[in-house]
Formats: structure tokens, C-alpha cells, sequence
């Protein structure tokens, strides 16, 4: 049976208080466990990719053949990332990419700071991806700016982000995440200019060989994500709910 690959899409994490865009330490702990318990791999992203496109032969083999498979990604580099994931994330020794908007970025104070995301990508378990350089809304910059403007903005977005975060971080980017989950024919011009391989939207299910490498569908995660209502998103509705639910709550972009 052909599950096809399900990209996991998180936000921010706290120890106590889920929400929209949050998911608390525990209920996440539990999604790995749940994983752990039906038999799924999580895998690095750009395995990923590789066997979306078909490309077999490398190390890890070919995902889709694996059956049960699950990367996971979390947007917009919040501090929570660092405090709370990536502890989990080095104990459980679990592959994680983060799709970072680099001018928040030792800026914002609710963001990363650049010390942290090297020391994260040091551990070889986190890799860093583009989420533009500034998170724009594409759909209100197309309605405000004219048509040259617009693809010059684009580019610059997407050529921006990628090339702070290569110099700052010393390692490949070719991997995007749309902001909003808004992607378009423009949109899909634009990243392969700027030297993308493949860019994720945001929501959608499982991921089959074939899908847009532009488009790839992720699933946005929330505490509700346990047991058979898990089960159901990653197209296993048939498994049984051997891990009781954490609070409900689903995430939005």
C-alpha cells in the first residue's frame, strides 16, 4: 500500500499552553511516540524529495518503498525551537528542518538568535531551509506593486533568504517553504530562478512520486494530532489509537 510520505509542519513549542500555532512539549513527544509505536521513520527531508522524484540509490534507499514514513519541519525559527524542540530533538536523535525568514533572525524577540540555529545544525540532526527573507504575503504584494515590480520582489525574496542563510550558516539551501502556504505559476518561476529544488505548501496529506516539487503538501500539526485522529491524517485510519489524545487544537497557517 502506497501511504505516500506525510511532511509534518510545526510552528512554535511550549512545555504548558497549546494553541493555533503551538504545541505543547508533551503532545509532541507523544506524536513521536505514536510514530515510534506504528512502525514510521522519520526521515530527513531532502530523502524526502529524492524519493518523491523518483531518485533511488541513496544511502537510506527509497522511502516510498518503506511503507510508513514522516519528515518533519517547523516554520518561522520562533525561540521555542531552540528551548524547547531541539532537546527532544537531540535526545530522540529525530532529523528536523526548519524553515527560517532570516530578517527576524537575532532581530525579533521572538526569534532565534543566529548562535542558536549554528549550534543546532552542529548537532547534523537540524538542517536550516528558506521561508523567504522577510515572510510576505504574496497575495497582497502582487495587488500593490506592478507586474515588473512584483517579479523583481519575488526574486528577491527567494535570492535574498537563500543566500543569508548559505553565508551565515555555511551550507546548502535549496529547499522552500511558501509563506501562507500560497503558491502559484509566479511563484513556482521565481524558485527555480533562485536555484530551488523543492518548495512545500502548507496543508493537504501525504505526499505521493509524482506531486508538484513545488507544491509539495504538508500536514499542519496541533495537539489534537493523537492516536486514531493521527492515524486518519497519515491515511492509516485502520490503526488503533494505542496512545490516548493530548488537548485538542488545530494549527493554521
Amino acid at each position: 500500500m502506497d501511504r505516500g510520505i506525510a511532511v509534518l509542519a510545526y510552528h512554535r513549542f511550549d512545555p504548558l499552553h497549546g494553541g493555533s500555532t503551538t504545541v505543547t512539549t508533551q503532545a509532541f513527544e507523544r506524536q513521536l511516540d505514536w510514530l515510534d509505536a506504528h512502525g514510521y521513520r522519520v526521515v530527513a527531508l531532502g530523502t524526502v524529495v529524492e524519493s518523491l522524484r523518483g531518485t533511488t540509490g541513496s544511502v537510506l534507499g527509497d522511502v516510498v518503498a518503506w511503507g510508513r514514513t514522516v519528515a518533519i519541519t517547523v516554520d518561522d525559527g520562533h525561540v521555542s525551537v531552540y528551548t524547547q524542540l531541539y532537546p527532544i530533538v537531540r535526545r530522540r536523535h529525530v532529523p528536523v528542518t526548519l524553515f527560517i525568514y532570516p530578517s527576524a533572525i537575532s532581530h525579533a524577540a521572538y526569534a532565534l538568535t543566529w548562535g542558536q540555529l549554528a549550534d543546532m545544525t552542529l548537532s547534523g540532526l537540524v538542517t536550516v531551509q528558506s521561508h523567504t527573507y522577510w515572510h510576505p504575503n504574496f497575495h497582497v504584494e502582487r495587488t500593490r506593486r506592478t507586474a515588473a515590480d512584483y517579479r523583481a520582489f519575488l526574486d528577491d525574496q527567494l535570492v535574498r533568504s537563500k543566500a543569508v542563510l548559505e553565508r551565515r550558516l555555511g551550507a546548502p539551501v535549496d529547499m522552500l517553504a511558501w509563506p501562507f502556504g500560497i503558491v502559484d505559476a509566479d511563484l513556482r518561476a521565481a524558485a527555480v530562478r533562485a536555484g530551488y529544488r523543492a518548495a512545500f505548501a502548507y496543508g493537504g496529506g501525504p505526499a505521493h512520486r509524482g506531486v508538484d516539487p513545488f507544491a509539495i503538501p504538508r500536514l499542519p500539526m496541533s495537539d489534537a494530532d493523537q492516536g486514531t485522529v493521527l492515524a486518519a491524517r497519515l491515511g492509516d485510519a485502520g490503526l488503533d489509537n494505542r496512545l490516548a489524545p493530548a488537548a485538542p487544537g488545530r494549527a493554521v497557517p
